[in-house]
Order: C-alpha cells, then sequence, then structure tokens
C-alpha cells in the first residue's frame, strides 16, 4: 500500500525535470497524478509515461498558472476526470536572468507571474476543496536563490516570496487539516540548469563539476532528490510539519 493510495496529485510544470520526477513519485506510491503544464501536448506526453499502480490513473492538462482563468479549468478538469483533489505541488517556473540594469519589466513580470502568482492561483483554488474535505497538502518550491544571486534579482524575489507565502498558508490553513510547506533545492540538474550552462558558455560537465565541489556532498542533485522530499512533506507522515522550507542543497547553504 502506497503512501498515496486513493489520493489526487496535482503537479504543476511536470512535463520535465523536477516536477516529472515528483509525478513519477507520486505515481509509485499509489497517487492518481495531473500533471499540468503550459505545453498541453507536453503534459499529456509526460502523463503518458508515467506507470500508476492499480487504481490509479494519470492525465496531462495545459494551464497557464499565471492566469486565473486557466487554472478554475484545470483543476476543474482534474476534479471530474480524477475524482478529487488532495495534494497540490506548486513547481512551475521559468527564468529570465540578467544583470537587475539589463533586466526588462516583461522579464521581471514574468517570472514574479509564474512563480509567485502562479502559487497564489494555484493554492487558492485548491483549497477551496481542501477545506471543504478538511485535508489537504500545499507544497510550494522556493530555491537556495531566494537567499540572493547575482542576475537573478527577479528569480530570488520569487522565491523568496514563495517562503513568506508558504509561512502564511501555514497558519491560515492548517485550522482546516492543511498543510502546506516548502523545498528550497539547490543546484539540481536539469534541462532549465543545462540551458544555464550553455548561456554563460560553459561546457556542462565542468558546470556540474564546479557547482558539485561548491557543496559539502560533493555531487550535484537530481530531481529525484527533490522527488523524494516532496513525497515525505505532502504525506501523512509529516502531517506536524506546515509553513516550513526545506533547504535540499547538499549543505552549499552551510557555509
Amino acid at each position: 500500500m502506497g503512501r498515496f493510495e486513493g489520493r489526487v496529485a496535482v503537479i504543476t510544470g511536470a512535463a520535465r525535470g523536477i516536477g516529472f520526477a515528483t509525478a513519477t513519485r507520486f505515481a509509485e506510491e499509489g497517487a492518481s497524478v495531473a500533471v499540468i503544464d503550459l505545453d498541453e501536448e507536453a503534459a499529456a506526453a509526460a502523463a503518458a509515461r508515467l506507470a500508476p499502480v492499480d487504481g490509479a490513473s494519470a492525465i496531462g492538462v495545459g494551464a497557464d498558472v499565471s492566469d486565473a482563468g486557466s487554472v478554475a479549468a484545470a483543476l476543474a478538469r482534474v476534479v471530474g476526470e480524477l475524482g478529487g483533489l488532495h495534494v497540490l505541488v506548486n513547481n512551475a517556473g521559468i527564468t529570465r536572468d540578467n544583470l537587475l540594469f539589463k533586466m526588462s519589466e516583461d522579464d521581471w513580470d514574468l517570472v514574479l507571474g509564474v512563480h509567485l502568482k502562479g502559487a497564489f492561483l494555484m493554492s487558492k483554488a485548491a483549497q477551496e476543496h481542501f477545506v471543504a474535505q478538511r485535508y489537504g497538502k500545499i507544497l510550494n518550491l522556493s530555491s537556495t536563490s531566494a537567499l540572493g544571486n547575482r542576475g537573478q534579482a527577479n528569480y530570488s524575489a520569487a522565491k523568496m516570496g514563495v517562503q513568506g507565502f508558504t509561512r502564511t498558508l501555514g497558519i491560515e490553513l492548517g485550522p482546516f487539516g492543511i498543510n502546506v510547506n516548502a523545498i528550497a533545492p539547490g543546484f539540481i540538474a536539469t534541462e532549465m540548469t543545462d540551458a544555464t550552462a550553455a548561456r554563460l558558455g560553459i561546457e556542462l560537465e565542468e558546470f556540474r563539476r564546479l557547482n558539485a565541489e561548491a557543496n559539502p556532498v560533493r555531487r550535484v542533485g537530481r530531481p529525484e532528490d527533490i522527488a523524494a522530499a516532496a513525497a515525505f512533506l505532502c504525506s501523512d507522515e509529516a502531517s506536524y510539519i506546515t509553513g516550513q522550507t526545506l533547504y535540499v542543497d547538499g549543505g552549499a547553504t552551510l557555509g
């Protein structure tokens, strides 16, 4: 019996990377999973790659998490097709890195819109279901960049905002049986970080080596590392934990 048997989990930005690894872990542990992505075709393809256990299923849903109407339609479809909603993982994200004097308003608005407004809209829509059933788990993805990172004023602001948002929802929603937590990943080997290496003109393996040497465990993170933490924080084993941000970074922020 999996930890999420009989549960429905929604993961945004789940067509690839951390989101897909998380969707995979939840499916392996018994959940029916809704893969949410801006690209509906990619979402459907990712859902088809999952292997839900007996009695569970997976669907791919296209949605713009920064648009309230799109969010409402997506969750209505999830509840209609999968029969409920119990877990929300706000993972969708983009980067538009640049130094402040080069950063455009669009760069700022897009990043804040997806990361912070997206988490707000998805959580607001999901909590209606959670409050009614007096049960729910919300997990937000922050980042070690929340502590500040050159060239990421927009991303850092959004990710620290996610931590404040998480703490506040922990206070507001705890009385209704809803746990709200966040994970702040360190360097994780994904398409997004691979693109950063290309943008900086650094060979991928060298880029990963340098990041591995910057933390005490001397390796880069994998999407599965975040998925494992997500599975715990969204399980009933973590029912006495709320409003917290767990740094999963190989100890990079210890120094």
